[in-house]
């Protein structure tokens, strides 16, 4: 299965509010340079293809959730691997019903070259989404993010849209986004899909 052509948005029923704890007057277009964020008319799912229609995110790094002396960087930690980029609190209803989801995407492509990997927002008190991730078995990393400085580099994306996944292929470039809880079976075939890609250094 093939990532749907560039820019087309599927439009889901409900609101945002429908799958999130809050949401924002924002959604996904590229920038010259890097991905960036801007209104979005309704749409809670963007796909891109061709993969030269994609942007990159800016560098993403931040304190590891589980050890805040530790610094985590995607684009270092996770090169050449497609990353499945979750923006989620614990004090979030649909981000604790997706948990699952997402780890059990983690399980099953992390042994063929992709990573799910957190953003933690909205948590000053950083023993809450630990104690959650302890609590619910998830193994992959997330960054604690509370004063939104690893958000910071998808330039202008909205800490109030939690859940939302954004969809990196190997060179870390957006290649699908989701302003709305997800489950596994809604991002499995994508996410094959872009590991199945060759690379594309045009």
């Amino acid at each position: 299965m093939r990532v749907k052509p560039a820019l087309a948005a599927v439009f889901l029923s409900g609101a945002l509010a429908t799958g999130a704890c809050a949401t924002g007057s924002d959604a996904v277009v590229t920038g010259p340079e890097t991905f960036e964020f801007v209104s979005p008319d309704g749409k809670t799912e963007i796909r891109y293809d061709p993969p030269s229609e994609r942007k990159p995110v800016a560098p993403i790094t931040g304190p590891d959730l589980q050890d805040p002396d530790r610094t985590l960087n995607v684009q270092e930690d996770f090169a050449g691997e497609v990353v499945v980029l979750n923006l989620w609190g614990q004090w979030c209803g649909p981000c604790r019903a997706e948990s699952d989801d997402l780890q059990r995407l983690q399980e099953e492509f992390e042994p063929q070259g992709a990573t799910v990997f957190g953003i933690n927002l909205r948590d000053p008190n950083r023993q809450k989404p630990v104690d959650f991730v302890a609590d619910n078995g998830i193994t992959f990393p997330s960054i604690w993010d509370p004063s939104n400085a690893a958000v910071a580099a998808l330039r202008g994306f909205p800490t109030s849209v939690v859940p939302a996944t954004l969809i990196l292929d190997k060179e870390h470039r957006v290649a699908a986004v989701y302003l709305a809880e997800i489950t596994d079976d809604k991002l499995r075939d994508t996410v094959a899909a872009l590991i199945a890609e060759e690379d594309d250094t045009a």
